[in-house]
């Protein structure tokens, strides 16, 4: 996983003005996918069996503002974070909206309350930088094995953001 944290916001903040919008999140439609132009990812070539995808959007606004692969592992009593990636809108200097990424881990934690996992999430990080930016932003803790990127979010801290955030799921 490649995805930069670049603040929290209880919404998404628009880069141009300040101002902080509401946010809702659904499942996304494979239409939707096979739509999707300039992400880094290539969505529609995701295999969707055991994942549950899902959409972040602004209020009113159908646009996809960054989009969350999860994965339910009840072995665990955890879900696992495979993708999430911020709309090619909300990257670089000129990005519309701040705050996607911290709100694409809320919806994780969020669907991991959902499950009985008390909101438990691990992940695995592209590279170090990353290790290194996801413990500092979000609070996640370095596990290591079997991915010598893994980390994962507690309980605690799965707490601590979801209760930042007042998007709506759908």
């Amino acid at each position: 996983m490649n995805l930069t944290i670049d603040g929290f916001t209880p919404g998404l903040e628009e880069t141009a003005t300040g101002k902080i919008v509401d946010t809702s999140y659904s499942p996304v439609s494979q239409p939707e996918l096979k739509a999707l132009k300039k992400w880094k990812f290539k969505w529609k070539s995701l295999g969707t069996d055991n994942l549950e995808i899902f959409k972040l959007t602004v209020t009113g606004d159908e646009r996809i503002q960054g989009l969350i692969a999860l994965q339910n592992i009840p072995s665990d009593k955890a879900v696992y974070v495979k993708i999430a990636e911020s709309a090619p809108h909300n990257i670089g200097i000129t990005k519309e909206f701040k705050g996607v990424g911290g709100h694409l881990f809320a919806i994780a934690i969020h669907r991991s309350i959902e499950l009985g996992y008390d909101g438990f999430v691990y992940m695995d990080a592209k590279n170090l930088r990353l290790v290194s930016h996801y413990a500092k932003t979000l609070g996640a803790v370095f596990i290591g094995t079997p991915h010598p990127y893994r980390m994962a979010i507690d309980e605690t801290t799965a707490k601590r953001i979801i209760n930042f955030y007042n998007f709506k799921g759908e």
